[in-house]
């Protein structure tokens, strides 16, 4: 295999649909996912393998990997030496971090975390949470829980789980006693391989292309037609920190405006440019914004 191919990690299990939709965006197209955990990607100077999140920063550090994709949970988890080349904002569910909180059932007398002196907490994070619990001077028997956890909060004292939404803690009747570690995706590479000239440009330049498309996620492209008499009135509804591209039309008494909006003022925006006079107004969806 030539050096210069990178061997990159992508995330199984929960965020494995996240980021090939990721990548696809980002003008990579994975195949064969759902079969292997070695897929194809078309590009010859890198080679995927899939892994669990948790294990990810361990196979990095080693070399094994030349970059990954994994949670700062797990580096810290792990205790990993590796570069951070940059942080990916997205998730399974939601763009918001991921949060470890510290949970009881609804009916347990345990209010705060000095109340679990000497008790029983399950998680799959468990030297963070040991962590956790030392700092705060805190006995506790922090036990590895294979999945499942909230089911196992009336089984021990207190769980520790990973959450986004909250959703599922409600559902099993748990209440947070307090947050733990918060997380979000991180892009990571060997340290060896980061030295690596022509490695290194190659996860740089997929870093690049990686949060172009996370940052296209919430925008949307705006074009539209405006009389050059409206054009004041049609500039002025626009995000002041957005710069449009306005351009002449063959019809000079016509103007061309295109520019970058966030898609939740769209609704808004748009029927207010129809007033200010603005027609054949089209919005579409982007790939990448690159800053």
């Amino acid at each position: 295999m030539p050096e210069s191919i990178v061997k990159l990690g992508i995330p199984s299990g929960s965020l494995q649909s996240a980021t090939i939709e990721m990548f696809n965006k980002a003008g990579f197209d994975i195949t064969g996912a759902e079969r292997s955990y070695l897929p194809r990607i078309d590009d010859e100077q890198i080679e995927l393998i899939m892994l669990r999140a948790q294990e990810m920063s361990r196979y990095v550090e080693d070399g094994v990997l030349d970059a990954g994709i994994t949670g700062y949970d797990w580096i810290l988890e792990n205790g990993s030496d590796v570069v951070e080349v940059c942080e990916l904002a997205y998730s399974k569910a939601t763009a918001k971090p991921a949060r470890w909180v510290l949970a009881v059932p609804n009916e347990s007398d345990i209010r705060s975390p000095m109340d679990l002196q000497g008790k029983i907490i399950a998680t799959e994070l468990v030297s963070v949470t040991k962590k956790y619990f030392a700092d705060k001077g805190i006995n506790v028997k922090v036990e590895f829980s294979w999945g499942s956890t909230e089911v196992k909060a009336r089984l021990v004292d207190a769980i520790v789980e990973l959450t986004e939404t909250g959703s599922s803690l409600a559902a099993n009747n748990l209440r947070e006693i307090d947050t733990i570690a918060t997380s979000t995706t991180r892009f990571i590479a060997n340290k060896k391989s980061w030295q690596n000239k022509a490695k290194r440009e190659k996860i740089e330049n997929i870093a690049i292309l990686l949060n172009a498309a996370i940052d296209a996620r919430t925008k949307v492209g705006l074009k539209l037609n405006a009389k050059k008499g409206d054009l004041q009135s049609v500039l002025k509804l626009l995000p002041a920190e957005k710069s449009p591209t306005v351009s002449s039309l063959a019809d000079s008494d016509y103007i061309a405006v295109e520019v970058i909006i966030d898609d939740e003022i769209e609704r808004e925006l748009v029927p207010a440019l129809k007033r200010a006079g603005a027609s054949g107004i089209i919005t579409y969806p982007i790939n990448k914004v690159i800053h």
